[in-house]
Parts: structure tokens; C-alpha cells; sequence
């Protein structure tokens, strides 16, 4: 893995409840397919980005509640996220990005806004129709 040449800060969205000083690990169920154990943790430098990562990761899982965004450091290398990098987004613009190391929770963000529940709806209905057409590929 050759590390793209950003110097964060970075960002994980999701809906587990972390500490400062825990590590989000590799091995873990994915929060986008049930029954997937994803070889890869993700985060980007964009809180936007985490914004979405932690409302579809609650809503996903049915839960009625907000999520979280933590402030993480890569704990090793890390790539550009294939999933959206050049096959969705040429030239990363949401600055998403992967890896097999640990990602250390240094911080979270209290104060991010979350999505118009129209706009959450909308990317939800999204997300389903690609389902039925099993195109909810996640290349990890």
C-alpha cells in the first residue's frame, strides 16, 4: 500500500460506542451487508463522509439513534478506498480511504448535522434498489 498524500485529520462514522484510546480493528461485521466480516476498516478526511457512515450504519441496523463520528489515526498504511475511488468518484473527491491496520480513536465530533430525514430516506431507497439488483458490492 502506498499511503495517498493526505494529512488528515480523519474521520470513522458508525454506530459503535468507542473511548479515546480504543481501536477500531479489521475481522468485525460489516455495517453495510449482514453477515460480512470485512478485511478493511475505513474512514476518510472529510466529516461529511463519516456524517453518512454513521447515519446509514444506525439505520441500517434499525436503531433510533444518531451514531458517532470519531476523530482516528491510522495505526500502519493505508490506500484509497477502491469503492469509491475512480469507480464512483474519479480522483477521490470524498477522500475515503482503507486499511488492515488499526484505526486509533483519538477524539469524537459532538457537533456534526445529520442529514434531512428526506435525504437519509433518499440514500436508503439508494442502497435497496442496488441490493435488488446485487449491485451493493463492496470490494474489501
Amino acid at each position: 500500500m502506498n499511503p495517498p498524500d493526505d494529512p488528515g485529520p480523519f474521520f470513522h462514522g458508525t454506530r459503535a460506542t468507542l473511548a479515546v484510546g480504543d481501536d477500531l480493528v479489521a475481522g468485525f461485521g460489516s455495517n453495510f451487508q449482514a453477515d460480512r466480516v470485512m478485511n478493511h476498516v475505513y474512514f476518510t478526511s472529510i466529516v461529511e463522509t463519516a456524517v453518512w457512515g454513521a447515519e446509514l450504519a444506525t439505520a441500517l441496523a434499525g436503531l433510533d439513534e444518531r451514531g458517532h463520528v470519531y476523530v482516528v489515526e491510522p495505526q500502519g498504511p493505508f490506500e484509497d478506498d477502491p469503492n469509491v475511488t475512480d469507480k464512483k468518484f474519479p480522483g477521490n473527491p470524498t477522500r475515503s480511504y482503507r486499511t488492515r491496520s488499526a484505526l486509533r480513536v483519538v477524539g469524537e465530533v459532538e457537533d456534526w448535522e445529520g442529514h434531512p430525514p428526506e435525504v437519509l430516506a433518499g440514500m436508503l431507497d439508494n442502497l435497496a434498489r442496488l441490493r435488488e439488483q446485487g449491485l451493493d458490492v463492496i470490494e474489501d
